[in-house]
This record gives C-alpha cells, sequence and structure tokens, in this order.
C-alpha cells in the first residue's frame, strides 16, 4: 500500500513559481512511474507530467512544456514538479498518482494505483 500526499500548493500571481511535492509512504517508490495531473473547475482533466521510475524519461504536456519542470528524489520517496511562469489558466487541482506498469495516458485517477487528494494551485491577474 502506498500514500501519496501532496503539498506546496497556494495562491500566486500570474508569472509566478510554485513547487509542488508529493511524498510518498513505503519502500517501494522507485518501482512506480509518477504522474501529475489537474482539474480545474468546468474543465477535463489533463494529464500534466510524468517521470520514469529512475527519472530518466520525462514527459509534458503542450501547455506546460518550457514552464513546468517533473523530477524525483527516490531517496526521499517524493516526486516534484516546479511550476515557472505561470498563468491563469494553470489554476486547478494537482494530483500526483503511482503506477508499477509505467506510464499512462489516462486522465482518470482511477486508472492508477494509487493517488493523492490532491493541493490547489490559484494563479490570480
Amino acid at each position: 500500500q502506498v500514500q501519496l500526499v501532496e503539498s506546496g500548493g497556494g495562491l500566486v500571481q500570474a508569472g509566478g513559481s510554485l513547487r509542488l511535492s508529493c511524498a510518498a509512504s513505503g519502500r517501494t517508490f522507485g518501482t512506480y512511474t509518477m504522474t501529475w495531473i489537474r482539474q480545474a473547475p468546468g474543465k477535463e482533466r489533463e494529464l500534466v507530467a510524468w517521470i520514469s521510475r529512475a527519472g530518466f524519461s520525462r514527459y509534458y504536456a503542450d501547455s506546460v512544456k518550457g514552464r513546468f519542470t517533473i523530477s524525483r528524489d527516490n531517496g526521499k520517496n517524493t516526486v516534484f514538479l516546479q511550476m515557472n511562469g505561470l498563468k491563469i489558466e494553470d489554476t486547478a487541482a494537482y494530483y500526483c498518482t503511482a503506477n508499477q506498469a509505467g506510464p499512462k495516458s489516462s486522465t482518470n485517477l482511477y486508472d492508477y494505483d494509487y493517488w493523492g487528494q490532491g493541493t490547489q494551485v490559484t494563479v490570480s491577474s
């Protein structure tokens, strides 16, 4: 069983930065592909980024490419999402997920092995 706890969300002005963290329990963190998915009110969920087990492969949605960076520290059981140049349209609840079978393209949290409760990011003008 793995528990995921996101943190680091908050209110920030457009153009600002935030760093989200997702801390995982258990000793098998390094065996999971980690993914960030976001849900904005009235919009469909969006897969933001994923990072492979050892961190050698990463994927970014076009909407965040060049602004967001996903990274992980397997020694600390944590995955990060550094968000720079934030835009109002980045406002959403951000969820991290874990999946042993590798990266997925699904935006449905239930398609992943584990997911957290989310952290809210609000970008103001």
